[in-house]
């Protein structure tokens, strides 16, 4: 499939008024997982259909779906094999595989988790040497590009200031924890995806986004109460 799709233009979110920059930062991170929540479902509403042409053989289906995924995919590839290129070449490894299968593809439940998976195995079937080392301890010592919060509409209501803490408290992350926080806000993916994917419990991806959101007020020097609960804010655990 090409290389390169069109983008399409997200859906419109009114923005709440600011009152202070402490409570900014947790704004933020909701109105981040909300325009990754509504872009995914909409996503996710086509995924059936696809399969079903992409099962008749349909290319331009295929492109779709691989337009889809792609620059998702190849930023998980790599923060698995540090390399570009081949992140790039396991995903269309994945996706040539899918292709060949493609008449069995309507009896996979959830496509995005599949995709992942098998990218996920590809990678660390590249790692050949190291591989059985990363299924024991797959996710502790991995770096993880996340990427930074930019000039959207939301962003530019932050100042430089405030972004640059930001994005460099998200890059002070610890390895595991960065990982799953990508996957969950950037990517748009449920706690029980992740858990799938990641070969882990739903309690350790909610426990990690404790931990991610708690290090990311900590550095934003936001007071969080006790009683508030993470996955209300930086994801969905269901």
């Amino acid at each position: 499939p090409p290389r390169k799709f069109q983008k399409h233009s997200g859906n419109n979110v009114m923005l709440p008024i600011i009152k202070s920059d402490c409570n900014l930062f947790i704004v933020i991170l909701i109105f981040k997982q909300a325009c990754v929540f509504l872009k995914d479902r909409n996503s996710e509403l086509d995924l059936q259909s696809l399969q079903k042409k992409i099962s008749y053989g349909d290319q331009s289906a295929f492109a779709a779906l691989y337009g889809l995924f792609q620059r998702r995919l190849i930023a998980f590839s790599n923060s698995l094999v540090h390399s570009k290129e081949i992140a790039e070449e396991v995903v269309e490894d994945a996706f040539v595989k899918l292709w060949t299968r493609r008449s069995s593809i309507s009896e996979i439940e959830n496509l995005a988790v599949y995709l992942y998976v098998a990218v996920k195995n590809l990678s660390l079937n590249k790692l050949s040497e190291r591989a059985k080392q990363l299924i024991s301890r797959p996710f502790d010592n991995i770096e993880t590009e996340v990427e930074a919060i930019s000039d959207d509409p939301y962003s530019l209501l932050i100042t430089a200031e405030i972004l640059s803490k930001m994005n460099k408290a998200v890059d002070e992350l610890p390895p595991r924890c960065k990982i799953i926080f990508k996957l969950v806000r950037e990517d748009g993916l449920r706690y029980k995806e992740v858990a799938e994917i990641l070969n882990i419990s739903v309690n350790t991806i909610d426990a990690q986004m404790a931990i991610a959101v708690k290090r990311l007020c900590l550095a934003m020097g936001v007071h969080k109460k006790s009683n508030t609960k993470t996955h209300g804010h930086a994801g969905k655990k269901n």
